[in-house]
């Protein structure tokens, strides 16, 4: 999706979204500029135009302010909670459904990692539901609440059911080569209309391969990349 305000787009896993150490090019921000010549310095040079993040190996919906006004509008709704994050992810095992309010900071040994209760751990919050299950494995729609690094899969990690294929907090997969975790769905207000932008992006074939692969069955409300009535 694109107006004179955003650009709305579908991240590929694997795509870091800012250039950083080891990353200097081939990043998100890389394309954006490309796209948006004059997108560069909104709300820094280093991550013009970006208002939230996703991490490398997650896909999905992402949302990018194309002038100066429209970040402030965009940041102020995510502080201010007017934003509905829809992710979904395949676990191994089964989360306890419900609202988990768990604090979220570094972990204390391994500082790459996050941690339930770690250093300076801050406020955390994520509704769970369980849309399906296969034997030991579920596919989960995750809604977090605030914005954590990490915050997903460190809550499911703390819950018993690591996402699948996160080596992170969990274990290597031989069904997908990333964690199965998708950003599947964005409600954010327009930041000059007020309209609410509703934005969907189709589960990737990779996770809808994994999860078929483990003997499992979609709901029929979920939509997946390339499979009939897709959008």
């Amino acid at each position: 999706y694109e107006d004179e305000d955003v650009v709305v787009i579908n991240k590929e896993s694997g795509m870091v979204v800012h250039p950083a150490a080891g990353n200097p090019d081939g990043t998100i921000v890389n394309a954006l500029l490309h796209h948006c010549g004059d997108l560069s310095g909104i709300g820094g040079v280093e991550r013009p135009g970006i208002v939230h993040r996703l991490d490398k190996d997650t896909s999905g919906v992402l949302v990018v302010a194309k002038h100066g006004g429209v970040l402030e509008g965009l940041a102020r709704a995510f502080r201010d909670r007017l934003v509905m994050k829809r992710y979904l992810a395949i676990t191994e095992g089964h989360p306890r459904e419900g609202v988990l309010i768990a604090p979220i900071g570094r972990h204390p040994r391994e500082r790459h990692k996050m941690h339930v209760g770690g250093l300076a751990a801050r406020y955390a919050e994520t509704e769970f539901q369980v849309l399906a299950t296969a034997g030991p494995y579920a596919l989960v729609e995750a809604r977090p609440h605030t914005g954590r690094t990490h915050q997903i899969r460190v809550h499911l990690k703390y819950l018993g059911a690591p996402i699948l294929g996160d080596e992170l907090y969990g274990r290597k997969s031989p069904h997908i080569g990333r964690q199965a975790l998708h950003a599947y769905e964005l409600r954010i207000p327009h930041p000059r209309t007020g309209r609410i932008l509703e934005l969907l992006a189709p589960v990737p074939q990779d996770m809808a391969a994994a999860w078929e692969a483990l003997g499992g069955r979609w709901p029929e409300e979920v939509v997946r990349e390339g499979y009939a009535g897709a959008q």
